[in-house]
């Protein structure tokens, strides 16, 4: 009797929650219950986005909300498209591109995606050092390393279950302060709703705004987005689970995107009518902190270096997630972290990036030249995702309507003319 109750237990806890789990994926539990698309909001106020919204306000004040705008609105019909992968296959999007390419062909984008995912995590040890910085006077050199090494040992041992959601919750509440202090500001709003659906180049503004679209719509959230949700193995439970997965991971992403559109755009604003009104250029995240002084007083600079510590250290243990999902999948695996490929795949992406930021001179400039970069590899992962949710070999019933195609290829199309008219500008 007791084995049998409990055999319903567990055959209650699969059907509410997923697959049975091996025990292999590790960090990926706790993103599971929270919510799939809230890993990818936390990326909203990472210091690369950080670094790019100051960067855009203080210079060109609201004449770059645009890019914020249509980023998000690219973001959610991509973050949805890649978890629609997730739920009807269970396989994610690196495994995909192993499976369902040439070889060789394969391995060039996985590579590609790889190393905007260095790029990613090299971004966020650096944010995370510039906190340290401004908390306890730490060389960036010195700051890079302790938190590239914090990161490895939180994914290796999967410690950072137990934090992640504090921390989260802590971001959270300084984006939600960004917010707030919208109130207390002299904000021009018709300006400003004009610029978010005003799409314009002003001059210099190239790498801003391929920075800015790079910190919003980030290859490697694609990737690990469509692992977490996979790796539930949704399509193992019937046509039922899957259609109301499918409705909810929309809803959750509709949500999600819709708060990360509100914080980044309160950063422009609030950079715009900070600095820009008075001529100030934002060339440090240390300036930046005077943004929450208004609603923060005298410890807004040090509220705002820890958020910045926090948001840098969740980040960096995402993004080397991501190049284990990423180096799992030019194997035909899932990410585990028990894993070679996928252990291997995560020290390696946080070494190079740790290396890499000992390197750089000026690190504002470090962290808006990064997020350019994402810009550049993002079509090849784009083009890569269409192929894949295009085609009813690879999705069966739930590949992409015609719409849906339609609307994906000219994501692509629109991030492609971005770069080219950013680069030739």
């Amino acid at each position: 009797m007791h084995v049998e109750k409990t055999m319903d237990i567990r055959e209650e806890m699969t059907r509410q929650f997923g697959a049975e789990k091996t025990g292999g994926h590790g960090g990926l539990e706790i993103l599971k219950h929270i919510g799939p698309g809230l890993l990818v909001t936390v990326g909203f106020i990472d210091p690369g986005n950080w670094a790019s919204n100051m960067a855009a306000g203080s210079q060109f004040g609201y004449g770059l909300l645009w890019v914020v705008t249509l980023s998000t609105l690219m973001l959610i019909l991509l973050q949805h498209n890649a978890a629609h992968l997730g739920i009807a296959t269970g396989e994610c999007l690196a495994e995909a591109t192993h499976k369902h390419f040439p070889r060789w062909l394969g391995t060039a984008i996985l590579a590609t995606a790889y190393a905007a995912t260095v790029a990613t995590a090299m971004a966020e040890v650096l944010g995370g050092a510039i906190a340290l910085q401004m908390l306890f006077g730490l060389p960036v050199r010195a700051g890079s390393v302790i938190v590239g090494a914090f990161s490895v040992a939180m994914l290796a041992t999967n410690s950072y279950k137990r934090i992640e959601r504090w921390i989260i919750a802590f971001v959270s509440l300084i984006g939600l302060a960004f917010l707030a202090e919208l109130a207390l500001v002299n904000v021009d709003w018709p300006q400003a709703a004009v610029s978010w659906v005003s799409p314009s180049f002003p001059a210099g503004s190239a790498a801003i705004v391929m920075s800015v679209l790079g910190a919003v719509v980030m290859p490697h959230n694609l990737f690990l987005h469509s692992e977490v949700i996979q790796s539930v193995h949704y399509e193992q439970q019937g046509e039922k689970v899957i259609r109301e997965r499918l409705r909810y991971e929309l809803f959750d992403t509709l949500f999600s995107m819709g708060v990360g559109w509100a914080i980044n755009s309160a950063m422009v604003i609030l950079a715009a009518t900070t600095f820009f009104t008075r001529g100030v250029v934002v060339d440090d995240l240390a300036t930046a902190a005077a943004t929450l002084s208004p609603i923060l007083g005298s410890a807004a600079t040090v509220i705002f270096a820890v958020a910045l510590l926090l948001a840098g250290l969740s980040s960096s243990i995402t993004a080397g997630m991501a190049a284990g999902t990423i180096s799992a999948g030019m194997f035909g695996e899932e990410y585990d972290i028990h894993d070679r490929h996928s252990s291997v795949g995560v020290a390696l992406c946080m070494g190079i990036a740790t290396l890499a930021c000992l390197l750089v001179e000026n690190t504002f400039q470090g962290l808006v030249l990064l997020q350019a970069l994402l810009s550049l590899q993002l079509p090849i992962t784009i083009f890569t995702q269409i192929r894949l949710t295009g085609s009813k070999r690879v999705m069966g019933r739930y590949a992409n309507s015609r719409l849906t195609n339609a609307l994906l290829l000219a994501t692509g199309i629109v991030v492609t003319a971005i770069n080219v008219i950013s680069l030739a500008g």
